[in-house]
């Protein structure tokens, strides 16, 4: 499902508290969607509601200018269109692992792992069953970190990552652990940034035009053992540290022995909490949600299977850890490890010149819808202290 939260401008109205909870429990006879809803923390003045309950599984968003949201999932293989009236289209439902899609200049661009498709004048073609063209069929056909969230930079390139094809290990020398930019015609792939494990969620400074993006760490190093990060790529080449020191000096215990030598690796602009599992970064430029939080970058926290206990991290929205959590109490009820299938999990994507902020969850599609309103938007700092 998707949901979406609006601000609540009458100073009367009710706080409204909501949370997500097990996958089991949206299926159980008499439950009542509404009443888990209820448990969903928001900041006071917010709200949420239903806005469509049609795309199974789903994953990255993005927007046409006629509000059309182009929706892409995980092992469902489908791409959706949810038009503005809310009616969804399947425009494909062939496709490996089609988590990320950017719709840019009247075309839907889609990663499906080792192919990068386009498909042309897209919202002239929605019924028709369009035939995607392959742009560019040759990057790796791992699938453990082979779907890929991208986007259509400023200057006009894709930005495609490849991750890791493993917990922790040594990258190859071409594709594994890197960003790279590619023309729209597929036909040319840069080399933009390495050492970054998996990056699923980026986005570019409103007023520098800085790239920024988050990295999930490593597994299997305890429960608060490696952070996560957000990173700042100030120029193109720059290694962030993977595998063999994680943060700013969590260093491997494997890898670092082996690290290249002479290389300067590029810590992260902030650490953030171990297994978040950031699945979205966005800057907010808007004016509805308020001034706290302009200029500031939405993180949506997925939260983590590798722990050996109950805990609150990830499994929320964050704002850039300045203001504390923005969407809060995503985690299960009861259980203590927590399975793929325990719990909703959040994760986000949507284009920046439109009226909404997304924030996507897991579990079957269930997303929450952040509106806000169409407007002109401002060039804005971010401070992250």
């Amino acid at each position: 499902m998707i949901f979406k939260v609006i601000p609540i401008r009458r100073k009367w109205l009710p706080v409204i508290m909501m949370t997500a909870i097990p996958a089991m429990a949206f299926s159980q006879a008499g439950s009542k969607l509404s009443d888990n809803l209820s448990k969903i923390m928001l900041p006071k003045g917010y709200k949420i509601e239903i806005y469509t309950d049609q795309v199974p599984n789903a994953r990255a968003m993005d927007f046409a200018e006629d509000t059309t949201l182009f929706v892409g999932s995980m092992m469902e293989g489908k791409v959706y269109a949810v038009r503005p009236d809310r009616s969804v289209v399947v425009i494909d439902d062939s496709l490996e692992m089609p988590t990320g899609l950017d719709y840019y200049d009247g075309d839907l661009y889609v990663a499906a792992v080792s192919r990068i498709l386009k498909y042309e004048d897209i919202l002239e073609n929605l019924d028709k069953s369009p035939e995607p063209v392959l742009i560019n069929g040759n990057f790796p056909k791992d699938t453990w970190h082979g779907w890929k969230f991208i986007r259509v930079g400023p200057d006009g390139k894709l930005y495609i990552p490849v991750g890791a094809p493993c917990n922790v290990c040594q990258p190859d020398s071409v594709w594994y652990s890197r960003i790279f930019k590619m023309t729209l015609d597929g036909k040319t792939i840069e080399y933009f940034a390495e050492g970054v494990r998996n990056t699923v969620g980026f986005d570019w400074s409103p007023e520098y035009g800085t790239f920024w993006f988050t990295d999930n760490g490593r597994d299997e190093m305890g429960d608060d053992l490696p952070p996560d990060e957000l990173n700042k790529a100030r120029v193109p080449g720059q290694h962030f540290g993977f595998p063999y020191v994680h943060g700013n000096n969590v260093l491997d215990p494997v890898f670092w022995p082996k690290r290249i030598k002479n290389k300067a690796f590029t810590t992260p602009a902030y650490e953030l909490p171990a297994h978040a599992a950031s699945l979205g970064m966005r800057f907010y430029t808007g004016k509805m949600f308020g001034e706290k939080y302009h200029g500031g970058i939405f993180i949506a926290e997925h939260g983590s299977w590798n722990r050996s206990k109950k805990s609150a991290t990830g499994y929320l929205t964050s704002l850039s850890r300045k203001t504390g959590p923005f969407i809060t109490r995503f985690l299960p009820e009861d259980g203590c490890r927590l399975k793929r299938s325990g719990a909703a999990r959040p994760m986000c994507r949507s284009g920046p010149t439109v009226r909404s902020l997304f924030q996507m969850i897991w579990q079957d599609a269930f997303t929450e819808y952040l509106s806000k309103e169409a407007q002109t938007f401002k060039t804005l700092t971010i401070n992250l202290q």
